[in-house]
Order: C-alpha cells, then structure tokens, then sequence
C-alpha cells in the first residue's frame, strides 16, 4: 500500500513598518496546484518582527490540509528562531540565553504549532535584491500599510 503523496506549496512571505514600532504590514503569496493566492493585512502600531511573524502566521492558516511547504522569506528572525532558538526556548520555558522573556512568545507558539501540521522547508532570500515574489510580498505590505 503506497502512502498518499502529500500536496506541496510555496508560500513567499514579507512584513515591513513605517518606524519600528510603528504602522505595519505584511504580505503573502501561496502558490500551489496551479493557483495563487495574495493575502495583505496592516496593524496600526506594531514592529517589523510581528509583522514577519504574521505574514507567516497568515499564510500557513490558509492550508487547509497537511502540506510540504517551502517558505521564503527575507526574515532571517523568522527563519533562525523557527528553526534554531525555538527548541532551546521552549526547553527553558520561553526565556532566551540571557534570562529573559522571549519577545512574540505568544506569536512564536503559534507559528510552533502551525509548522507541525504541514513539513516546512524555511528559505532566507536577501531582501530588496530582485526575488520576484519577495518584492511583491514587499509591494502588498506597502499597500496594506498605504490604508491605515
């Protein structure tokens, strides 16, 4: 019996702010099964991490079934704390190396959560270099920031 092929997506995420904290957005694009979706939202008084966070956040809340996922992002704070510092913050009760609090616990538990339903490849891409899709991630977060 031949296991079920799980669906893959991409998923291209940005957030960005106007000072930081200050107005926000994000933007993403999920691409897969020859479909692509764009979402974009704002916050009035936010920073450029939660906004990262969220595009993510966003984004993966969309599937509505197990996923292989490739997620690109210019966000090396998403990609290293998903996949490097979560582990030792979760094992030191959501305090980082120096003692303290771990800023965005709650949006980091989310995104924890999130990445276990679906097997997640995260990708760094350089922003503003020229990705088609991070740049158009980037023109959604200006938009959405461009209504508050």
């Amino acid at each position: 019996m031949q296991a079920t092929p799980v669906k893959s997506v991409e998923i291209f995420t940005d957030g960005g702010c106007k000072g930081n904290p200050g107005p926000g957005g994000y933007g993403c694009i999920i691409r897969g099964g020859g479909n692509t979706l764009e979402l974009k939202g704002s916050d009035p008084q936010t920073t450029n991490n939660i906004m990262e966070m969220t595009a993510a956040i966003v984004a993966l809340k969309e599937l509505s079934q197990p996923y292989q996922v490739t997620l690109t992002t210019d966000s090396q704070y998403l990609v290293k704390g998903i996949t490097e510092w979560i582990h030792g913050w979760i094992k030191k009760g959501w305090m980082t190396a120096s003692r303290q609090p771990v800023k965005n616990k709650e949006l980091w538990q989310e995104l924890h959560s999130l990445s276990k339903k679906h097997k997640i490849t995260w990708v760094w891409v350089k922003g503003h270099a020229g990705h088609p899709e991070n740049e158009r991630c980037d023109q959604l977060a200006n938009e959405a920031m461009a209504n508050i």
